[in-house]
């Protein structure tokens, strides 16, 4: 069985009967008491990230997970239909699990799935896409000092914050973690 020691960023643990991964954890050695590892824990479902801490030592059940690029294809309602780009086999994810960056992801995107045997566990997308503003209220020159913004509507139908010189057919770059503008794309 593994302990503490296995600790590594990224690690797929089961604590507390959910699954969680480790973002960050040190271990800490005090001049009194026993050793111990401070943790903070993200939960794969939910997106929580919790501190945890362990004694050394303690036991933890790590969780054997694989990770496999699929191509995002189409919107089937509730569920987004995804191919593997290795044997083209087409499955159905619940849209729950692609979390709030669902709005973002356009047709033939590439995506990465989280997998235990035939449990999907979570689904990652790409953490900065280029999206084509489809509507938005005309900028002016020299509205760039103010940092004032307006709203914009994307090509994948979701809205987000733009600086005001951004005009309709403009390519963004959207950090899809906050879903806010990062810069405009010169194609």
């Amino acid at each position: 069985m593994a302990d503490t020691s296995d600790f590594r960023n990224g690690l797929i643990i089961r604590f507390r009967n959910e699954l969680y991964t480790v973002v960050e954890f040190q271990h800490v050695k005090p001049g009194k008491g026993g050793a111990f590892v401070r943790s903070m824990l993200k939960n794969l479902k939910t997106g929580k990230v919790i501190d945890n801490t362990f004694r050394a030592g303690e036991g933890i059940t790590i969780i054997k997970v694989e990770r496999k690029k699929f191509q995002y294809l189409y919107r089937d309602g509730k569920t987004l239909v995804c191919m593997d780009n290795e044997t083209y086999d087409q499955i159905y994810v619940d849209e729950n699990l692609f979390g709030n960056g669902v709005g973002y992801l356009k047709e033939s995107m590439e995506v990465e799935i989280l997998s235990e045997g035939d449990n999907i566990l979570s689904v990652e997308i790409p953490i900065f896409v280029n999206l084509k503003v489809i509507e938005t209220e005309p900028g002016f020159k020299g509205d760039t000092a103010t940092g004032a913004v307006k709203p914009a509507k994307l090509e994948t139908g979701v809205s987000i914050n733009v600086p005001l010189f951004v005009n309709v057919d403009d390519v963004l770059k959207v950090d899809t973690r906050i879903g806010g503008y990062v810069e405009r794309v010169k194609l």
